[in-house]
């Protein structure tokens, strides 16, 4: 099968350019939406200037006629420069009730001659004109001496020249550049900092990979997520280094345990083939073979079994039976084969219904008498207690023996597979599948099988 390779990226420079693109057109939105209210605002805030200044300057031309003599028209508008630092110098005109240009500001202009009469007719005081594709916003102000209208104070000035904000632009493109300068060096950092402890566990990995499981990962990470993959990928090494020591030792101890048996065959069927020894003897020698033989087939049946249930490849036919008839049976099977041991088996009073594997049970009940008459091997008067004991949940199967017992410091391993005792180890050929086949056995029932301390 073709893989295509695909072009990898790294996490810092793939979060970032993705963040910076974002960044950018949420930016672009923003600074968008802020000319468009700047420049609305800006619109807005120079109108109103500009009905402040034509009420001043009617003011001003009412407060001369009072006076007495009139001053010289362009008086009016020299007053009115001072007005400059509003930013706007619109076309100002000085007309009569009729529309008739009386004086202005500057020669020229959108009107010559006289206001269109629109103007006049339109009783707002800001108005909107267009004029030669031109739009024209229009502020005019009524000149009143004793509630006579005597003329009108009109402005003119551009739309574009209303909405001209250079400055204000400027100030927007230097925060949005600025925003998104931050924003980039912030999420080149987080990034960094994000992806330094993941690239570290990459380079792990690839230790890990290479058989090396001695890694060494920073762990004062503040981010929980960060810390729980660290964490965890530290127990990871720790429990593959674990078993592949254990792989180890199963090989070398499936190794002697099958080589030895071998070895005695092995030996032993050379010799009666030389004829080194013949009759009663060679006899001896066979049935020698013969239980070396059985006992390196039990050794390969339990590996197979418990290849079985660890990879959930058994059948369980669970069928209700009576507890009671179920122990006593696999007792006695197990009796019949070792009538040197002692067996005191105490059952229930009344009989009682259970859902259970007679032949799964009986395999359980099996493994541990064994290990009951490993544990009393030369043991002057070696007895074995079983007991079933109903309580409101549960029904308890008791198995005691007379032993010494297992040592403390061994006690928590006894379910771990191909685990066994420093004692056992050289006294007794096995795997240490028992126990750990056992349990399973247990618990794919329904049950538990524990260690009564």
């Amino acid at each position: 099968m073709l893989i295509k390779n695909k072009r990898r990226v790294s996490l810092r420079r793939y979060w970032t350019s993705r963040y910076l693109l974002t960044l950018c057109i949420g930016l672009i939105v923003i600074a968008l939406i802020s000319a468009f209210w700047i420049r609305h605002t800006t619109l807005e805030n120079r109108l109103n200037m500009m009905t402040i200044m034509a009420e001043s300057m009617a003011d001003r031309i009412v407060s001369a006629e009072d006076e007495g003599p009139e001053p010289g028209r362009n008086d009016f508008f020299r007053e009115k420069e001072g007005e400059k630092h509003f930013e706007i110098d619109p076309f100002t005109y000085i007309i009569d009730t009729s529309g008739a240009i009386l004086s202005s500001n500057r020669p020229g202009g959108p009107m010559a001659g006289e206001i269109h009469s629109s103007v006049l007719e339109n009783d707002d005081t800001i108005q909107q004109f267009t004029l030669s594709d031109t739009r024209f916003y229009v502020v005019k102000y009524p000149i009143e001496i004793d509630g006579s209208t005597l003329g009108w104070v009109v402005m003119f000035e551009s739309k574009q020249n209303l909405s001209r904000v250079n400055q204000e632009y400027t100030q927007l493109a230097i925060m949005i550049i600025g925003l998104a300068i931050l924003g980039w060096a912030a999420i080149y950092f987080l990034s960094k900092r994000l992806s330094k402890p993941i690239q570290e566990v990459a380079k792990a990995a690839k230790q890990v990979e290479e058989g090396n499981y001695q890694i060494d990962l920073p762990n004062e990470s503040k981010e929980k997520e960060v810390h729980e993959l660290i964490h965890s990928f530290k127990e990871m090494a720790y429990k593959l280094e674990k078993l592949e020591a254990l792989r180890t030792e199963l090989l070398a101890g499936v190794t002697h345990e099958l080589k030895t048996p071998v070895t005695s065959i092995s030996g032993l069927l050379q010799a009666m083939k030389d004829e080194v020894v013949t009759g009663e003897e060679a006899k001896e020698f066979l049935t020698i073979s013969l239980n070396e033989a059985d006992k390196m087939k039990k050794m390969v049946e339990d590996l197979l079994a418990f290849n079985q249930f660890a990879a959930n490849a058994f059948d369980v036919n669970m069928e209700v039976h009576d507890i009671n008839d179920v122990v006593e049976t696999a007792v006695y099977s197990w009796n019949i084969l070792h009538e040197d041991m002692k067996i005191n088996l105490t059952k229930l009073k009344s009989p009682t219904k259970v859902n259970v594997d007679p032949i799964r049970l009986q395999q359980i009940m099996t493994n541990l008498l064994n290990n009951a008459k490993q544990a009393m091997e030369n043991h002057q008067e070696p007895v074995i207690n079983i007991r079933l004991q109903e309580d409101s949940s549960q029904i308890n199967i008791d198995v005691e023996d007379c032993g010494r017992g297992i040592p403390k410091d061994e006690q928590p391993f006894i379910f771990e597979r191909f685990y066994r005792g420093e004692e056992k180890k050289y006294k007794m050929r096995g795997l240490g599948l028992g126990l750990p086949l056992s349990k399973m056995i247990a618990q794919v029932q329904g049950g538990r099988l524990n260690l009564a301390k």
